[in-house]
Order: structure tokens, then sequence, then C-alpha cells
């Protein structure tokens, strides 16, 4: 191997990240993928660059995007998790908040990670021991902080737990409200601000995010940078009712799930 994993990260979110900005403010083909849900040439054009990237340099390994889905069947034990462009929507509509993912799942979690900010001209990334965020040529550790109190909300569906619990109903929470300040990206960049000290937390809905092309990449910078992940009842993610919760902190987190379980009770 003549390039490191975490290089070959940050190389192939690169590749995916200047595709996308050559489209942005194109006429862009939509391609349906049922309800609301659309994938356009820009997503289409950046997952090949993202993949003609990681494919050249491991062939071996097993390659998801989410696109295109598995296209390789390599048994190395190590999957490349490729989201090409996170925020389709806000894309489409000429708002610069998405992200470009790329992460190496190895074993049972994602390690290596790189979540690529097109239009910042940043690329957050991480060897599974630290993350950081590289800056033209120069790199800088992330350290995560609850000080802004701005905490994202994930109001997109599905919601596996909507009987017992819904991102939308955490804006009435009174308790939430006086602790901290929404925002709603509506892209995973938001988790990799969480790492970055930008944002106190994240909160979302769903199952199975370890192995998500939307959440691996920030879930492996966060840990990396020593944030609070948990499912939305305290338990790992993909383990009990599943979500996510990202904090900053301790305390942080510990605010966020009486927010959550406040619905509960």
């Amino acid at each position: 191997m003549s390039i490191t994993d975490q290089a070959l990260a940050i190389e192939a979110a690169e590749a995916g990240a200047a595709v996308v900005r050559s489209h942005y403010g194109s006429a862009l083909t939509r391609f349906s993928k049922g309800a609301d849900d659309f994938a356009t040439t820009a997503d289409i054009a950046a997952e090949k660059a993202i993949l003609d990237t990681l494919r050249a340099a491991r062939p071996g390994d097993v390659l998801v995007g989410e696109e295109s889905g598995r296209t390789s069947t390599g048994d190395s034990g190590r999957m490349w998790l490729v989201d090409p462009l996170c925020g389709t929507l806000n894309f489409a509509a000429q708002t610069m908040l998405v992200a470009v993912n790329v992460a190496l799942r190895s074993g049972t979690q994602p390690t290596v990670a790189a979540s690529a900010d097109p239009f910042g001209d940043e690329v957050f990334w991480t060897d599974g021991t630290a993350a950081y965020v590289r800056r033209g040529a120069t790199d800088e550790r992330l350290v995560p902080s609850a000080d802004s109190k701005l905490v994202d909300i994930n109001l997109y569906p599905p919601f596996p737990n909507e009987a017992d619990f819904r991102t939308a109903r955490m804006l009435a929470d009174e308790d939430f409200g006086a602790r901290f300040h929404l925002r709603v990206v509506a892209s995973t960049l938001a988790v990799a601000w969480v790492a970055a000290g930008r944002r106190a937390g994240y909160v979302t809905d769903g199952n199975q995010l370890y192995d998500n092309v939307h959440f691996a990449a920030g879930i492996a910078l966060c840990a990396a940078a020593g944030c609070v992940i948990t499912g939305i009842d305290g338990q790992p993610p993909d383990a009990g009712l599943g979500g996510l919760v990202v904090a900053a902190d301790e305390q942080t987190h510990a605010n966020l799930l009486t927010s959550v379980q406040n619905q509960r009770s």
C-alpha cells in the first residue's frame, strides 16, 4: 500500500468535492428515488470520482456507494462507505450546506474517515486515533466545545421511533429551549461540526447508523475527537432504540437525553 488509508480517504473526498463544486449552479437532471428523495447528475458523477479513486488504490476492498450500492465483491474485511453528496436537496436549491463523506469500516465500526465541505474548502478527517480539519496544506486538531449552545436536529424521515420520539417534538420542549439554540443544516456536515466545536450537539432518529453511508464518516470523526456518542436512549448506536445523539461533552449529552426522554414520559 503506497498510500495510507487516511490519505486515501482525504484524496477520495476531495475528488468528490471537486465534482460537486463543478456542478454547482448548473442544470441538474434529477433521478427519483421515491417520495421526495432524489439524486442528481452531481451525486452520480461525484460518486464515480470517489469510487474510481478508492478502487485504483484498494482493488481488494468492498465499496458501497449511496447511488450505486455495493460495487465490489472483495473479501478483505474492509468496506468503504461513500455518500457523494449529503444534502442533495440543499445543493439542488443552490444552498452550500453539503458534505462529501468517505469512511472505511474495518471490523465492526468506521475508523478512518473524511468529510469534505466542497464550498468551505475544508476536509474533516480522522485516522481513527485523533480528528483534524485540513485547510490547504495545514491540519488542525479538532476540539469539541459546547460553548455555542447550537444543536442541529435532523427533521427528515425515517422515524422508526415515532411512537415515543420525534425530533420535531424537541422544538416544543421547554427544557431544550432553555438550554440550546436550534439549527437545521440538513446535511451531516453538522455532525463534523460537533467534532470541530462549531456545534454543541446533533440529534437524529434512525437505525444502523454505523453502516450508513450518510453517518459513518461523522461518527468516526466525533469518536476520534472525543465526543459523547449514543443512541436516543443512551445506549450505544445501533443498540436499543437506535438513533444518534452526538454531544461535545457529558453535560451536553445528558441535557439532550433529558429532552429526548421528556417525550417518552
